[in-house]
């Protein structure tokens, strides 16, 4: 076990300037503070738990291991995908989003936490004042009722022999790290989960304009078979199957409205409004995600704000045992008192009635049953706890990141084939109609290849939609923009 030998800070702030009564007081306690300066910070100082990382990406080989980086700048990754009514979104939701204001609410209880464990390094210094009417028996007999005047000044501290209030300090700092690494999560979950939507609410758009397409041509179809019927070169059967054709993708393209709408929703609560107040129409699409570069940032991973902010609660945690292991030793508090008491109609504020008094006190618990083993056991275990939650962060990060550049190289496979299966759809399609115009094959031919060629545009497009979740995904993973180019911040390894 390692001990931090430092002279605590606010020793001098009890010997500045005292005030006329208690100058005597502190120049003969001066010693007694000399002697109480060389203070030790006990328990483990923090190093970073140790996590087996790969040496390259299975996904992507040219991804090198790179030390972490969370104060990277992050970049407006969402602008990538070019599209201005996203650009607007993202700005709205972070000045209105209520989970961000939320997180940066704890961050600012954090940030003053800070602050009022710093105090403990300082004396606390009161100020008293006192009227008093009493009447009191002496031998029997009733003396007259009696009035004090009281004013006072007291001083106490409890040096920080054993770094307690430096261990708290750590911890405090820590967590206000972890608070600020949650609250730009917070931030990043919030673009990407409105950017997802955003595509989906897109995606729902577009295919409702192909269910909608389609009802035309189904309609078309109707009436040719309609006409053909009447003219008895149809069966009944295939106007019967023309119509319930064009009823069942009608139902297909209102029963899109249902997702359509559940995103418009959603986004709306994301810009901290209601329903109600927020409308998004329908505009063509024309979106397309970004292309990944073959060779990424080897620091980009490391940006990741969720594994900075379980480092930080790990460090939190070592520094909680020193804490509690500082409950091993004597606590000692130096205490000093002066003032007035006069009776009325005295000048209070002259020398007879004068009073100070100065003086340390030591305390240690000889006997507790073992209650503070058991108090440090606890954080040990905490440690132990944050320290492999720190551990799973940064293997979750990985797999999150390896299972968007697998899903981003089979889906351009996928969107390949499935291009592909709709080009060779549709001409199927344009070479059956004209078989049945001319009562080569009957209509259910036409029906099979119409819903072969919608099912494929619709897959094609379902693929697309996933590409773009999918980038999203990885610009999430990998903490931000992977094209931003700037200088990385150093970062001790056990700060």
């Amino acid at each position: 076990m390692k001990r931090i030998c430092k002279e605590p800070s606010g020793a001098a702030a009890l010997a500045r300037r005292p005030t006329t009564a208690v100058q005597p007081a502190l120049r003969a306690g001066a010693a007694a503070l000399c002697a109480a300066l060389a203070g030790c910070a006990v328990g483990p100082d923090y190093v970073r738990p140790e996590v087996k990382l790969p040496a390259a990406f299975r996904e992507d080989p040219d991804w090198q291991q790179a030390r972490p980086a969370d104060a990277a700048p992050r970049g407006s990754w969402w602008k990538a995908y070019h599209d201005a009514d996203l650009d607007r979104l993202q700005e709205e939701a972070a000045l209105a989003n209520q989970d961000v204001a939320i997180a940066d609410a704890h961050y600012r209880q954090a940030v003053a936490s800070v602050d009022q464990t710093r105090a403990g390094f300082f004396p606390t210094i009161t100020a008293n004042g006192s009227v008093t009417r009493s009447a009191n028996a002496t031998n029997g007999l009733k003396l007259p009722p009696e009035t004090l005047h009281s004013a006072s000044i007291s001083a106490s501290w409890v040096p920080d022999l054993w770094g307690s209030v430096r261990r708290s300090l750590e911890q405090a700092h820590a967590n206000e790290a972890s608070e600020a690494a949650l609250l730009a999560n917070a931030v990043l979950s919030l673009q990407s989960t409105l950017a997802t939507d955003y595509f989906a609410m897109r995606v729902a758009d577009e295919q409702q304009r192909l269910l909608e397409e389609a009802v035309v041509a189904y309609q078309k179809s109707l009436d040719l078979t309609q006409s053909r019927y009447r003219g008895g070169v149809a069966a009944q059967t295939d106007v019967a199957q023309a119509k319930a054709q064009l009823e069942a993708t009608k139902a297909q393209a209102i029963d899109v409205g249902i997702t359509r709408g559940q995103m418009e929703h959603a986004i709306a609560v994301l810009l901290g409004k209601t329903p109600e107040e927020f409308s998004l129409p329908r505009r063509p699409f024309g979106l397309a995600a970004p292309a990944v570069p073959a060779q990424l940032p080897a620091t980009l991973l490391q940006r990741r704000p969720d594994v900075a902010s379980a480092e930080r609660l790990a460090a939190a945690a070592n520094a909680q045992i020193g804490i509690d292991q500082a409950a091993y030793f004597p606590s000692l508090t130096l205490s000093a008192q002066g003032g007035y008491r006069a009776p009325s109609g005295a000048n209070l504020f002259s020398a007879p009635y004068r009073f100070w008094s100065i003086g340390p006190s030591l305390a240690e618990t000889l006997f507790d049953a073992g209650s503070r083993s058991a108090v440090k056991a606890q954080a040990v275990a905490a440690y132990d706890a944050a320290a492999a939650t720190y551990r799973k962060t940064v293997l979750t990060a990985l797999q999150n990141v390896e299972d968007q550049l697998l899903a981003l190289r089979l889906l351009e496979q996928e969107s390949t084939v499935e291009d592909a299966a709709v080009a060779a759809a549709e001409e199927n399609l344009r070479l059956t109609i004209n078989q049945y115009k001319a009562g080569t094959v009957s209509y259910l031919n036409v029906v099979t290849a119409q819903t072969t060629a919608l099912t494929d545009r619709v897959d094609a497009l379902t693929i697309h939609g996933r590409q773009l979740s999918a980038t999203v995904q990885l610009f999430a993973g990998l903490g931000g923009d992977w094209n931003v180019d700037a200088p990385v911040p150093p970062r001790a390894a056990n700060p």
